[in-house]
């Protein structure tokens, strides 16, 4: 089993510049590889403190020039807010400057107010998202860039540099609600999963996905990529209060951001499944709500860490985890100390105790 590091460049705190948010997480970017890391992602956000993370490829084309050999995952490039053909180059160019290191991941947004920035109409997304998936699966395959969809309409047009490595089993989606498995498995894509709901629930839209790649393809979805919220110690209270703190506080970031507990989303074409996921986290209170997120992660000593993440990935086939070590102002110190615990006694562990893929 792989496992990354994802950062998300967080300005919870406000009290600090986003260059002293950067200069942290670039510090602890670098950590990666010597710690023993399979990969490093990075995620889009814009125009908030939420996550300082305009241009994963940008971050991510620094990553491969201080590195050798770690992989590079985008979690993920938002599709609907961008011009495809120059994206695409983008993704490209990064994969040609890191000899083929890139995981491409593709998303759809869920945010207002990042559309709003970019002036793209949400209820536009899904299917600027199914177009612009569909192109950059063709293109980056092809090496030419062409469409003629509802909204899309580029004309044939040469993608250079030209992509020298396939990207076929290295380009994955992540999803939300269940229309989307649906795309995303008749694209051949494979699905990253974020924990929000239930892990019943969870499981069984990974089943849902499954069997729609297997009717589409003819064959059996590839593994999942999960990503997951983390804190390690050696002490179990100590845990949990930074678990407490500033998981919560990721949580309350999130809540805002996305306006989780709007009723926006029911009136908005594509994201009428999300007013039931908002009806949910309503229901459950801030403190409900928060310690509900905190009880789908992996966290604890390290012997509670390793047990938590064999059973997520015995449960979901996960061959590849991307960890969160970062996040809600937690100090750069305590981060790193838990990224080089984890290196020492929960990353071997996992891998040597992973299930395989039958």
């Amino acid at each position: 089993m792989k496992a990354g590091v994802l950062f998300i460049f967080q300005n919870h705190s406000k009290t600090v510049s986003d260059k002293e948010v950067w200069d942290d997480q670039l510090y602890l970017s670098e950590l990666a590889e010597p710690l023993g890391f399979d990969s490093v992602w990075a995620t889009e956000h814009h125009f908030s403190n939420y996550e300082v993370t305009p241009d994963p490829t940008q971050y991510l084309t620094w990553v491969a020039a201080r590195s050798e050999q770690i992989e590079l995952g985008t979690e993920v490039i938002v599709l609907p807010w961008h011009q495809p053909i120059r994206a695409i180059e983008e993704v490209a160019l990064l994969d040609v400057i890191s000899n083929g290191r890139l995981i491409l991941g593709m998303g759809r947004g869920a945010a207002r107010r990042e559309f709003a920035g970019f002036q793209v109409p949400m209820s536009e997304s899904r299917q600027r998202f199914l177009e612009s998936a569909d192109l950059f699966v063709r293109s980056l395959e092809s090496g030419w860039v062409e469409y003629d969809g509802e909204i899309i309409k580029q004309p044939r047009t040469e993608l250079r540099p030209r992509p020298f490595k396939s990207f076929e089993g290295r380009t994955y989606c992540a999803a939300i609600s269940p229309e989307t498995y649906d795309i995303i498995a008749g694209l051949g894509l494979g699905l990253l999963i974020n924990p929000q709901k239930p892990w019943p629930q969870i499981l069984q839209d990974l089943e849902t996905y499954r069997g729609a790649y297997q009717r589409a393809n003819g064959t059996a979805a590839p593994p999942p990529i999960l990503t997951s919220f983390t804190y390690v110690h050696p002490d179990p209270d100590h845990v949990k209060e930074m678990v407490r703190k500033y998981m919560g506080f990721y949580y309350g970031t999130a809540m805002e951001h996305y306006e989780l507990a709007g009723s926006h989303f029911r009136d908005i074409k594509g994201y009428e499944f999300y007013g039931n996921i908002a009806d949910a986290l309503t229901r459950a209170g801030d403190d409900g709500g928060a310690a509900f997120y905190c009880s789908l992660q992996p966290w604890g000593t390290p012997d509670q860490t390793i047990e938590k993440i064999l059973d997520l990935q015995k449960k979901t086939g996960a061959q590849h985890i991307s960890f969160v070590f970062a996040y809600g102002g937690m100090p750069t110190a305590d981060v790193e100390a838990s990224m080089r615990l984890f290196a020492q006694e929960v990353l071997p562990a996992i891998k040597a105790g992973a299930v395989a893929v039958a």
